[in-house]
C-alpha cells in the first residue's frame, strides 16, 4: 500500500518547498505522542534515507520511514481550510480511534 496526497494537498506542499527554495518533497511519519498513543509528524525533505519509502502523488514526493509505514499504508493526506484555519487532515485507514483534535490517533 502506498501514501498519497489529495491535489489540495500537493499544491500546497509543492507551494512551501518553492518558497523554502530547497527540498525534494514531505516526510510523514508517526511518533509516539499525545493522549491517543500516536501523532503524526511532517517535515520537508532535502535527501531521503536508503530504507526510506518514497510515493510520489500529483507530482509530490512523500517520504516515509519502515518503522512508521506499517501504521501509514493506505493514508491520504488532505490540505483543507475551514473558516480562518487550516492544516492537513489525515485520512489514515489504520486509525482506530483518533482524538477530538485530529493531531493523534491509535491504531
Amino acid at each position: 500500500m502506498s501514501v498519497s496526497l489529495t491535489p489540495a494537498a500537493a499544491r500546497h506542499v509543492a507551494k512551501s518547498l518553492a518558497k523554502r527554495g530547497s527540498g525534494i518533497g514531505l516526510r510523514l511519519a508517526v511518533k509516539t505522542s499525545g493522549c491517543n498513543g500516536f501523532a503524526y509528524a511532517l517535515e520537508f525533505v532535502d535527501a531521503a534515507n536508503a530504507e526510506d519509502e518514497c510515493f510520489e502523488t500529483h507530482g509530490v514526493k512523500v517520504i516515509v520511514d519502515p518503522r512508521s509505514l506499517g501504521m501509514l499504508a493506505g493514508t491520504e493526506l488532505d490540505f483543507v481550510r475551514e473558516g480562518l484555519n487550516e492544516g492537513f487532515k489525515f485520512n489514515n485507514p489504520n486509525a482506530k480511534a483518533n482524538c477530538g483534535c485530529g493531531e493523534s490517533f491509535a491504531v
